[in-house]
C-alpha cells in the first residue's frame, strides 16, 4: 500500500521566520509522538526566505484526517496564523512507478 503525503506552502510575514520555525517544529515533534509516522520535512526557499515548504508521509488518508481534526493541529494553526501571510495545504497520493 502506498503512502498519502501532505504538503504545505507557508508564506511567513517578514521578520517572523524564527517564530514560525519554532512553532512548526513544536507541532511536528508533538504530532510524531502522538500520531506516529515518519519525520516531516521543513524546507526554506533560498530566493524567498519567508517561504517554507513542508511535506511528510502518512500511512493512510484516515491518519491525515485524524491529525488535521485534532486539537493539536487546530491549536498549532491558531498559533501560527498571526505569523503567516498565507498557508496552502495539499494532500497527495503516492504513485508507484518503475
Amino acid at each position: 500500500m502506498t503512502n498519502v503525503w501532505t504538503h504545505g506552502t507557508w508564506v511567513v510575514k517578514p521578520g517572523m521566520e524564527d517564530a514560525f520555525v519554532a512553532a512548526w517544529a513544536k507541532l511536528a515533534n508533538e504530532a510524531m509522538g502522538r500520531f506516529g509516522g515518519s519525520r516531516p520535512q521543513l524546507l526554506r526557499d533560498r530566493e524567498r526566505p519567508n517561504v517554507f515548504e513542508t511535506f511528510g508521509p502518512y500511512p493512510s488518508l484516515e491518519a491525515v484526517e485524524e491529525f488535521r481534526a485534532s486539537d493539536l493541529f487546530r491549536d498549532a494553526v491558531a498559533e501560527t496564523r498571526p505569523l503567516l501571510e498565507s498557508f496552502e495545504p495539499v494532500t497527495l497520493d503516492e504513485i508507484e512507478w518503475a
